[in-house]
């Protein structure tokens, strides 16, 4: 979830971005994640799912970084930050995202999609997840 106030807007990378409504400070914990509301779900769930509800999941969920056999789905806006080369927010580490600098207010808040992806990113619909084999 994220903790800190963003709001949602026309993105000049892509589509719709989160952005910044206060100064953010480097090192500041914008975002963790929160099992009572960002979903956990089985590969085999996901796996099985078809129509809108799976194109949503392709774009919008990640592999989880802990356990191969589950995707993440964020239950707020956080599902709707871009990928940056130079993002302005660290998700290295599985279950936090922080600041990697000062964000100014109305700044897109950014991070790295390859840290999702142990060969680089590619959305979900288009990777092998542990149950396709």
């Amino acid at each position: 979830m994220l903790l800190v106030d963003t709001y949602l807007d026309k993105s000049p990378i892509q589509g719709i971005g989160v952005f910044a409504k206060n100064p953010i400070s480097r090192g500041t914990l914008v975002w963790k994640l929160d099992p009572r509301f960002d979903r956990i779900i089985e590969v085999d769930i996901y796996e099985g799912t078809t129509g809108p509800v799976k194109s949503y999941l392709d774009r919008y969920a990640y592999p989880d970084r802990r356990d191969p056999n589950y995707i993440v789905f964020e239950a707020d806006d956080a599902r709707y930050m871009n990928h940056a080369d130079e993002p302005n927010c660290d998700v290295s580490l599985p279950e936090e995202t922080f600041a990697l600098r000062d964000i100014a207010p109305g700044e897109e808040l950014t991070c790295n999609y390859n840290h999702f992806f142990e060969t680089g990113f590619d959305f979900l619909g288009d990777r092998h997840l542990p149950s396709d084999s």
